[in-house]
């Protein structure tokens, strides 16, 4: 199967074209949904920080700056109040890529109303634009992958994780870039992904990413190692953070470290990498997005209707019942391996496959279902 996208002025590829509405405040994050409502067609996100130079403001600006050029977003329409801490946000985006951009603040509008109805007239324009553009044949190192697994159960170690490592081998090994994220997903087991690192000092990179991890976390007298994975993890047949780790873990297929991302930061060149980030599903997409991932695969043994803002969100069930019961959220069913109807080589097979179609623009349950959520990541959540 060929593959086609949209070839961006900085080299990257997106299998989107979006127009996205994004606000560089959360009192005008109501303007940016009004618009998505009134120009069917566009994106918008919303989140909550008040344009604060926080202590987290270096990981809010890498966040927001990332998404705003994400390579699936066409036109960026940003809704500003006008202040210099904004000017610095949209400085780090332009020095990552050159999307086009209209700005509409506040202050020039005068009022929250006139600024929505500048956004929308924005926003149309732009997905006139959007959707004259037309795809063209992409190389295999055009595609950014994104692995997340989320509402683990017994059978993700076992069916949909590594069935998902099969199909992130391949793309590697192609040429293209695959990024595994959610540090205490992989606790416990860190010692066998630094096994894989392409070089000691990369190895080392990803234990110490975990044991920055643990040390944030036992400051608080909590025994992270000691402690069971969630509610619906427990449920769903895990009994320890270990053995759910080493499932979680196989995501990443057997290829080697190519090095550590922090959150939202780019991969320099191509390979597999491992990134900071938090477990928590949507922050996690977030960081992806902003660090250009343009599509990704979230397996899940519980079934989650999460999606992101920019990125086309593959849904891969672990077991047969769940995926019957939610045909709305998962795109394909690797329940089949425990099943025995399927081998484990073959569903990683129809996962490559399924990611090239989304890739060459089929759309995902998540994007049927208008499921594209945003958040910011936050370490200290208040102001300085």
């Amino acid at each position: 199967m060929s593959l086609t996208g949209y070839k961006r002025s900085n080299g990257e590829w997106g299998f989107r074209n979006h127009v996205l509405i994004a606000p560089l405040h959360q009192m005008l994050s109501q303007s940016a949904r009004a618009i998505e409502e009134a120009v069917p067609g566009v994106v918008a996100i919303s989140h909550d920080w008040s344009g604060m130079r926080e202590k987290d403001f270096d990981r809010i600006a890498k966040t927001l700056s990332g998404i705003l050029v994400n390579p699936n977003v066409f036109h960026t329409v940003i809704l500003a109040i006008g202040t210099d801490i904004e000017s610095e946000i949209l400085s780090l985006a332009q020095a990552h890529a050159k999307t086009p951009f209209t700005i509409v603040t506040l202050k020039d509008a005068g009022s929250l109303q006139a600024l929505t109805e500048l956004g929308s007239k924005a926003a149309a324009t732009a997905l006139n634009g959007a959707k004259a553009l037309k795809r063209e044949p992409a190389p295999w190192s055009a595609v950014v992958l994104g692995l997340e697994c989320g509402g683990s159960d017994a059978y993700s170690g076992i069916t949909a994780n590594p069935a998902l490592g099969v199909a992130s081998d391949k793309f590697v090994a192609d040429g293209a870039t695959s990024i595994l994220g959610e540090t205490m997903e992989i606790l416990g087991a860190e010692h066998l992904l630094a096994l894989r690192a392409i070089t000691p000092e990369v190895g080392q990179q990803i234990i110490d990413v975990v044991a920055r991890y643990e040390k944030s976390i036992n400051y608080e007298g909590i025994d992270i190692r000691g402690a069971q994975p969630s509610r619906g993890n427990i449920e769903g047949g895990l009994s320890t953070l270990e053995e759910k780790s080493l499932g979680a873990a196989k995501k990443a297929g057997n290829a080697q470290f190519t090095g550590v991302l922090d959150y939202a930061d780019r991969p320099p060149v191509a390979g597999l990498y491992f990134m900071d980030t938090p477990g928590h599903d949507i922050e996690q997409l977030s960081g992806f997005a902003a660090a250009g991932v343009n599509i990704a695969v979230f397996t899940t043994g519980r079934g989650t209707p999460t999606g992101s803002a920019v990125i086309p969100t593959i849904k891969v069930a672990t077991n047969t019942e769940m995926a019957d019961a939610l045909p709305d959220l998962i795109d394909l069913n690797a329940g089949t391996i425990a099943d025995g109807t399927q081998t484990l080589e073959e569903v990683g097979a129809l996962i490559y496959d399924l990611i090239l179609r989304v890739a060459n623009g089929d759309e995902t349950r998540a994007e049927i279902g208008g499921h594209h959520e945003f958040n910011l990541s936050r370490l200290y959540g208040s102001t300085l």
